[in-house]
């Protein structure tokens, strides 16, 4: 086995190229002036609505585009606000669904807009003068040959200057429609709502709605509980308001079968200097063996009557996180045992995602020193195609705060259930989340699948939870019980974070890195069934921290400070002027992010090239393995789906992959003789929000003949500048050990 190396050194950096070019169609399109004053003609009913309709001040656009855009084809002129651009303006989006012009079914973006009245009237104006200029000038339609014409030079700007033209033409041929989009009534109950921001203070504009609400009641400012009677006037009064909604309570769903003592008593011996991870769960009980390992607070109302079944969710799965490998030998890990903080939020069934929302943050507030927190609770319920659940925003949130991770389960269907997609808060995109296999691999038959948003990947991982016959062992207060579900499997991930991160010193990016990279393996699980996440995580840790003796892998990591931060300076070993490697990579980040917006939710992209290094024109440039040409120079046409698609653009866990083949050729060795690594970041509101962010990335690269060439590449990345460490088990085994002793001066 080889050690993972560690390689430390100059990341170079480079700001945003300026410039964006002429502004055109794009090839081969047209826009006519029916369409335009289409549009011209809906704006102007939008604004008698909100001139009669005075409950906030100013306007709701909703745009629907014929497509999903990128931010660059977003709305460039149109709606712009008082002289800010539109993307300012930006309140919420979501998807939806219907023909293209070939007639084919796609999906398609939808942006809601808050801006003045004064605003939408400009906007009408510039549509007209638009409109009358192809009419007057391109017989009613507008080719993109007529818009290269136009920046060569050639235009009458009688009616319309140029610029203002040409951007209102470009915002035209995106748009299909402008609307009012108006949320539908529901008999839902109790639920949390999320209204439009729109600068009026959320309680005052329900006030005036004639809903009382106090402060107890909020989220955050636009987010609220609501019962059904005040959800029914908000619908009544002011559908408009309403951005998304989901029921505001959670169960607690898993198999058990019945339970028994130990025919052994067990036994662990007295807790030191181990790591402490932190458990958010229902109650504990501190009567099992382990209990000396387990801090146990109730963040309940004493005046909640605690029964039994209180106790045996959160006792089963902290005794995993303590002591699993004891009652499980078959899912031995070697990584030892864990002390636990363990925060009782919730009873067993149902219980309210609004009184444990107001929990999480002051929980890990105030509890700083812990890195890696456990939560298998989770809504039976399914998540929305357009936004994120509150309960999954506020965990990205804190993650992104308080350079912390959550493994979550991810969460099980109900026998006989038409529900398929998981639940809150599975969705947290910071969040490692875990999906529960039989001890085959198999999918377990409560299996519940992704995507989030119509395509982030979730679930991340999965893990054995039990499935049939064959359960997980757990510890109840009682003695011994046998159980099934991703509430199970997640535990044992969150043993392998707490070992990565407190143990071996990896950073959270780092770890999460390696768990989805040793998951995925050469043979990557991730489907459109969104079942398996990347793949099952190995079960010992020594299969997560070694990789095979044909096999040179490494994790770097680093910030962003600049749009690319790159090296074209990664050596590796050649053979016949050949690189005789398969490679594959993966990369990690904890984005802030934004529910308002949407299914535009995170609000940074970090883009991966890893290749070779080549010549093109001159100028250095990564030959990517997954043939990447996002953001390279010269004309490189890819649409946004595609994007999405092929490169997990916006996704925040990007894994690239060769796939192995017998019969695979060494790479030819371009005259540098280096590899390099890029990672270009994309802001979708304030260029600088990315500023700071962390990232890891985990390389690999296979021999494809078997050889270990792995010291070969140490001596070249040590004559290259690069500081290489190998990453030992029992090396840090015996760093962490000592830097967790106590010191006594006498």
């Amino acid at each position: 086995m080889n050690n993972i190396l560690q390689l430390k050194g100059q990341f170079q950096k480079r700001k945003a190229p300026s410039g964006f070019g002429p502004t055109n169609l794009p090839k081969g399109k047209s826009v006519s002036a029916e369409h335009v004053l289409k549009l011209k003609d809906q704006l102007q009913d939008i604004i008698l609505f909100w001139n009669q309709e005075k409950t906030i001040n100013g306007a709701l656009v909703s745009v629907h585009y014929r497509k999903v855009v990128a931010k660059s084809n977003r709305l460039q002129l149109l709606l712009s606000d008082r002289g800010k651009h539109p993307n300012e303006s930006v309140r919420g989006s979501k998807f939806s669904q219907g023909y293209n012009e070939k007639n084919e079914w796609v999906q398609k973006h939808v942006f809601t807009y808050f801006l003045s009245i004064e605003s939408l009237q400009k906007s009408v104006g510039l549509l007209d003068k638009c409109a009358a200029t192809i009419q007057n000038f391109y017989n009613g339609n507008i080719s993109s040959d007529d818009t290269e014409l136009i920046n060569s030079g050639t235009y009458n700007d009688d009616i319309m200057h140029k610029n203002p033209f040409l951007k209102t033409l470009v915002d035209c041929f995106y748009v299909e429609d402008f609307r009012i989009d108006r949320a539908p009534k529901t008999a839902s109950e109790q639920s949390i709502v999320t209204i439009y921001k729109t600068g009026v203070d959320t309680t005052e504009l329900l006030s005036r709605l004639g809903i009382n609400m106090i402060s107890a009641k909020m989220i955050d400012e636009t987010t609220l509980r609501m019962e059904k009677e005040e959800i029914d006037i908000l619908c009544d009064k002011a559908p408009y308001l309403i951005a998304m909604s989901v029921k505001n309570f959670a169960e607690i769903d898993y198999d058990i079968t019945d339970s028994e003592d130990y025919e052994e008593q067990l036994t662990i011996v007295k807790p030191e200097n181990e790591p402490v991870v932190g458990v958010i769960d229902t109650q504990f009980d501190k009567r099992v063996y382990f209990g000396d390992w387990v801090e146990y607070q109730k963040c309940i109302s004493d005046d909640i009557e605690l029964h039994a079944e209180d106790y045996f969710h959160g006792t089963a799965v902290t005794s995993i996180i303590v002591d699993g490998p004891s009652f499980n030998p078959n899912l031995q890990d070697n990584c030892g045992n864990f002390r636990v903080r363990h925060f009782g939020v919730a009873t067993a069934g149902r219980f309210s995602s609004f009184a444990i929302l107001k929990q999480i943050r002051d929980i890990v507030r105030k509890n700083r020193d812990i890195k890696v927190w456990n939560l298998s609770l989770g809504s039976a319920m399914e998540i929305d195609a357009n936004f994120i659940s509150p309960e999954a925003a506020e965990l990205d949130k804190i993650q992104y705060e308080y350079d912390v991770i959550f493994v979550v389960a991810g969460t099980n269907k109900k026998k006989n259930s038409n529900v398929n997609k998981i639940g809150a808060p599975a969705d947290s995109l910071n969040s490692l989340v875990v999906n529960a296999v039989d001890f085959s691999g198999k999918p377990a038959s409560y299996t519940r699948r992704g995507p989030v948003l119509s395509f982030f990947y979730k679930p991340d991982v999965c893990y054995y939870g039990g499935d049939g016959p064959d359960k997980i062992v757990v510890c109840e207060p009682l003695g011994k019980a046998t159980v099934t579900g991703t509430s199970f499997a997640a535990p044992w991930i969150t043993r392998k974070m707490a070992y990565l991160i407190h143990v071996m010193g990896l950073s959270r990016e780092v770890a999460k890195a390696l768990m989805i990279d040793s998951a995925a393996g050469w043979d990557r699980q991730d489907t459109i069934k969104y079942e398996k996440g990347y793949g099952i995580v190995p079960k010992r840790i020594e299969d997560i921290l070694y990789s095979r003796e044909d096999e040179i892998r490494f994790i770097m990591s680093g910030s962003i400070d600049e749009y690319e931060v790159y090296t074209y300076n990664i050596p590796v070993p050649q053979d016949m002027n050949a690189y005789p490697f398969f490679a594959k990579a993966t990369l990690a980040y904890f984005p802030q992010s934004d529910r308002n917006q949407g299914v535009d939710y995170t609000s940074t992209e970090m883009d991966i090239h890893f290749g070779r290094i080549a010549e093109q024109k001159g100028k250095a440039v990564i030959k990517a393995i997954d043939y990447n040409k996002q953001a390279e120079e010269g004309l490189n046409t890819i649409y946004e789906e595609d994007a999405r698609k092929l490169y997990r653009k916006w996704d925040n866990v990007k894994h690239i992959s060769e796939a192995l083949k017998e019969n695979g050729r060494p790479r030819k060795a371009y005259q540098s003789g280096m590899w390099g690594l890029s990672i270009k970041t994309k802001e979708r509101l304030d260029p600088k929000a990315g500023r700071g962010l962390q990232f890891g990335v985990v390389v690999t690269l296979k021999e494809m003949n078997g050889k270990n060439r792995i010291d070969d590449f140490i001596k070249m990345c040590m004559m290259r500048g690069w500081v290489v460490t190998r990453l030992d088990v029992h090396t840090q085994v015996d760093v962490y050990v000592k830097a967790e002793e106590e010191i006594t001066f006498e």
